[in-house]
């Protein structure tokens, strides 16, 4: 079949090809390529090129936006068994949720492009979306088929006119293999140093050709299994260790139980001996229980087909299947915090104990804390265990008691994953062509959690009084003892206590497009390509939701689980017509080779925020050979997804460290004192109340149904020599901006309090700059009822207001560079790849309406304020030397990546220990080696981390959970030491 324009096609050939996807701003292949020739893709004719950020289709088209590219032959010496493991790899990507992280891990891995977030922007298979994996509507990473991956195109910097909405910081491309012909058949094995983690991947792929070459049809079948590693299995994992401190932290629910008597925030603990509480002495080291590498077990399928019918339509088809369980595990589940009423007749409560509940002591980690009862009172209340009996008495205590003898929490997520495209696509005439697809896909996940307990039967068993039976013996209730030491629960309790739960999440998006594209078959007075052109029409419609049983469903019930997940079910869809134009203005004139002009326009009209508009203009111009610039301006619009229309408001945790409640400073200063009360701090817990051990704060998060559609400003320029004196050198170098209103945002923790204390909050003297305990900024901040604490049960602590809205603005600009070139010693061939990047700024304004409202840079900077670490500077390089000439040719390829130096956000610096505010600049050394065996076997080996750098520590609480874990930054730096992998790969 005769494809678009390829006559004209044919008057540029091979050379125009590669200039276009060097212009283009690709990463060349940085290694010569081993494949036997039985297992080499049809060779075809010149047909046009397809450039990521673009829908025309032109073997002439040079492209204004960069686009960087990872190629396979990468990956494979990177010997990446997902794609998580390069992708974030690449400069001025910013690490987002991924398999070291561990608390926050929703079974799934994304991509955040530029660090404006991993919901705006698009994961794309072939140039088609892909079913989402959550309500925010982004792709999981893991189900791509990485054997299958050609090509990874990632353009940042806008691409919304030509994919639609979530494009602001751009599109990740998968681009497979096409025509594939023979049988490829890969098994990798990896391990760490430390022998464990290990990663077993086996790929099978076979295709060919049929009917004389008019079809086509590929098949691919998949499986890996990878191996959890514990953060205690790192030394510098095993300790939870404070940011603030350096001495060993953790967790206020721990063993021996601390509880918190009524009327105070004061923090007590049982003592060694049992008899008695004393104040908080021992925190919970969680650190060992929690992993720094995730299990997966994954199957995966994927075909695909084309065939050309006797009218010259060619009719294609294209389906994946990914099944995969994956497990996340924290420390064990507990009380945390949580109050009960509990019987002074409680057979485990130790007498001493309630004598200092009654009052009875004077110790003064109990002063002023008795819940008025007489010493007779007391006493008499010991032996009432009848609730009838008029001497009975209750009391409620806020328990912190980690149920460690009920092992770790796990949650089990098995995700099934598939989608089908189907779509047919042929010439009207010589010089036009049209493509129209349907496509549909569904992702299931299934979640399984255990040994968290339930509030009400927790409850139900500590109410009892007799040892060996409950009031309330329903459900087969064992009564609980809280007080005692370690092995002090029983399993018999435990088997009480957790029922299970369960937390199910559904996605489904469907599509389609119609396309026609082509040339006027006229062209500009001053060149010869005529002007290319697509117009087309898309349509979307995205359904997702949450359907949990009513445990999972209910704040506070499941013990250690934080935020409820009530049901919630939403869509809408968006109905869309977009064109585009490339127009040669001037070719083959003196300093001026070639001129080009782009444009493009999309109109949405969303069934949730109505009309929206995006558009881009941009241009090339080479003034000789060799030589190009390129720009680009664009507006794009990202409308508000599932979850921040429709999720409900829930109660859940966060990070913070400080709290200008606690201490003395609310007694030294009337103004602060009356803002804690007004946020419901009891007058009691006034001078007691804590910040938790372990550096979490209640947070009310949630969706918005009055948000609306957000929008940015994004622009490039850049040029891209490839000069006639080094035919084999390629140099790319682009400057972007992307600015972001309107944003649809929450507020960071620091944020919340800066609106109500004042900027210099940290310090209780000085908290009262422009507050009142009658600002909503300060009454919205909601404190636990019993211990005046920002931290305890969610059913009863709001905590921090972080509601969606459209106040937010976002800000980021830098420079990329890429180097490629190739050269021959006579010995061997030599190529070399190199990609950096500069990230200028990288900026969040919770409020632009506010004028005290901060302009928070991250860049260089982490915090808990500043999420994943973004630094200034970053770049790899790829170096490799191939020897042909040998009786079995060899490929030798190092890989070098290169961190900046990062420091503590100086605006909350000062509360950290001195020598956790700064993270040296880090190196990753990679070595490859790759041999070809027989003509048919290939073997590949390589060592990753060669010199075993371990991540710099930092403490436990200086960043949000997802990404300060085990003392480090687990998704920025190695957690894992040198690793060591093998392939072995079979063709014919």
């Amino acid at each position: 079949m005769q494809r678009l324009n390829l006559t004209r096609a044919v008057r540029y050939s091979l050379f125009s090809a590669r200039r276009a996807a060097v212009l283009a701003g690709a990463v060349l292949a940085s290694a010569s390529v081993l494949v036997p020739a039985a297992a080499q893709e049809a060779p075809t004719e010149v047909e046009e090129v397809v450039v990521t950020g673009s829908r025309l289709t032109d073997p002439n088209l040079t492209q204004s936006s960069p686009v960087a590219t990872v190629t396979s032959e990468q990956v494979e010496l990177r010997q990446a068994n997902f794609v998580e493991e390069f992708i974030r790899e690449i400069p001025g990507v910013v690490p987002s949720i991924g398999a070291q992280v561990n608390n926050g891990n929703g079974g799934s891995t994304f991509i955040n492009l530029r660090g404006l977030g991993s919901n705006r922007n698009i994961t794309l298979l072939n140039g088609t979306r892909v079913v989402p994996a959550d309500l925010q509507g982004r792709t999981n990473l893991d189900i791509i088929p990485i054997a299958l991956v050609e090509r990874t195109d990632v353009l940042t910097g806008g691409a919304g006119s030509t994919y639609g909405a979530d494009a602001i910081s751009g599109v990740v491309n998968f681009i497979t293999r096409q025509n594939f012909e023979g049988f490829d058949l890969r098994v990798t094995g990896a391990r760490t140093a430390e022998g464990d983690g290990d990663t077993l991947r086996i790929d099978l792929t076979t295709g060919g050709n049929f009917d004389g070459g008019r079809g086509n049809a590929v098949f691919s079948v998949g499986y890996t299994d990878r191996e959890a590693i514990l953060q205690g299995d790192r030394d510098f994992g095993v300790e939870n260790l404070s940011s603030a401190t350096g001495a060993p932290g953790g967790s206020s629910t721990t063993v021996p139980t601390v509880l918190t008597f009524p009327g105070s925030g004061g923090t007590v603990q049982v003592a060694p001996d049992g008899e008695s509480v004393i104040p908080f002495y021992q925190p919970f080291n969680f650190n060992p229980f929690n992993l720094f590498q995730l299990p997966l077990e994954q199957y995966r399928l994927y075909g695909s087909a084309r065939y050309e019918l006797d009218s010259g339509i060619e009719m294609y088809t294209e389906a994946f299947y990914s099944q995969s369980t994956n497990r996340t595990q924290i420390a064990p589940s507990g009380t945390f915090r949580n109050v009960f009423t509990t019987p002074l007749s409680n057979p485990f409560l130790p007498a001493g104990i309630r004598n200092q509940i009654c009052g009875a002591d004077s110790d003064a980690a109990t002063d002023g804390i008795q819940p008025n009862f007489s010493q007779a009172e007391c006493d008499a209340a010991a032996l009432a265990t009848d609730p009838d009996d008029p001497n009975y008495r209750t009391i409620d205590l806020d328990y912190g008691r980690r149920f460690v003898e009920l092992g770790t929490r796990d949650n089990e997520r098995q995700t099934r994953v598939w989608q089908l495209k189907a779509g047919a696509r042929g010439d009207l005439v010589s010089n036009l062509s049209w493509d129209a697809f349907f496509a549909y896909g569904e992702s299931d996940l299934r979640g399984s959690q255990s040994g968290n307990g339930t509030r009400t039967r927790l409850q139900q068993a500590l109410l009892a009084t007799d040892p060996n039976a409950c009031l309330d013996p329903s459900g087969g209730c064992v009564p609980i003892d809280l007080f005692g030491p370690l092995g002090s629960i029983t399993n018999q309790v435990g088997a009480f206590l957790d029922v299970g739960n369960t937390a199910n999440q559904f996605t489904t998006l469907l599509q389609g497009q119609a396309l026609v594209s082509g040339d006027v078959n006229t062209s500009m007075p001053w060149a010869e390509s005529p002007i290319g052109f697509a117009v087309g029409a898309e349509y979307r419609d995205y359904e997702a939701g949450f359907a949990n049983d009513l445990l999972t469903q209910t704040p506070g019930e499941v013990l250690g689980n934080g935020a409820a997940a009530p049901n919630v079910t939403g869509s809408y869809d968006v109905r869309e017509v977009f064109t585009e134009v490339n127009v040669p203005l001037v070719q083959g004139a003196a300093f001026a080779e070639e001129v080009s002009l782009q444009a493009g326009a999309r109109l949405s009209n969303y069934s949730t925020t109505g009309d929206e508009s995006t558009w881009k203009v941009g241009g090339t111009w080479s003034p000789v050979g060799g030589l190009q610039i390129r720009g680009n301006l664009q507006r794009v619009t990202r409308a508000p997804n599932i979850n921040e229309l429709f999720a409900p408001q829930v109660t859940g945790l966060n990070n913070f460290a400080t709290d200008p409640c606690t201490g003395n400073a609310p007694l030294e200063n009337e103004d602060l004192r009356q803002i804690c009360l007004a946020q419901g701090a009891p007058l009691g817990t006034i001078g007691s109340i804590i910040v938790d051990p372990a550096g979490q704060v209640n947070a009310t998060t949630g969706g918005n149904p009055n948000l609306d559609a957000e929008d940015a400003d994004t622009w490039t320029v850049g040029m891209v020599l490839q000069p006639d004196f080094a035919p084999n050198l390629a140099l790319t170098l682009d400057y972007y901006n992307i600015e972001v209103s309107d944003a649809i945002t929450n507020p960071n923790p620091g944020d919340v309090f800066a609106a109500c204390f004042g900027p210099d909050f940290e310090d209780g003297t000085l908290a009262i700059s422009g507050a009142s305990a009658s600002d909503p900024a300060c009454t919205g901040i909601r404190r636990n009822p019993a211990t005046g604490n920002l931290f305890g049960d969610v059913s009863t602590t709001a905590g921090l207001p972080l509601v969606l809205s459209n106040q937010g603005a976002l800000a980021t600009s830098g420079i990329d560079v890429s180097v490629n070139w190739q050269g021959d010693l006579g010995f061997a061939r030599v190529s070399n790849s190199f990609n950096g990047n500069w990230t200028q700024e990288s900026v969040f304004n919770a409020n632009v309406d506010n004028p005290d409202s901060i302009d928070r840079d991250c860049t260089g900077f982490y915090s808990i304020n500043c999420a994943s670490i973004q630094p200034e500077f970053s770049f790899s390089n790829r170096a490799t030397l191939s020897f042909d000439g040998m009786d079995r040719p060899v490929d030798v390829s190092v890989f070098w990546r290169w961190i900046d130096a990062v420091e503590a956000e100086p605006e909350v610096a000062d509360t950290f220990l001195e020598e956790f505010r700064e993270i040296d600049a880090e190196n990753y050394i990679d070595l490859t080696a790759r041999v070809q065996l027989t003509q048919r076997l290939q073997l590949t080996g390589a060592v990753l981390n060669v010199f075993d750098n371990l991540p710099t520590i930092v403490g436990n609480n200086i960043g949000t959970t997802a990404f300060n874990s085990g003392n480090i930054y687990p998704s920025t730096y190695d957690p894992l030491g040198r690793r060591f992998s093998i392939t072995v790969r079979h063709t014919f």
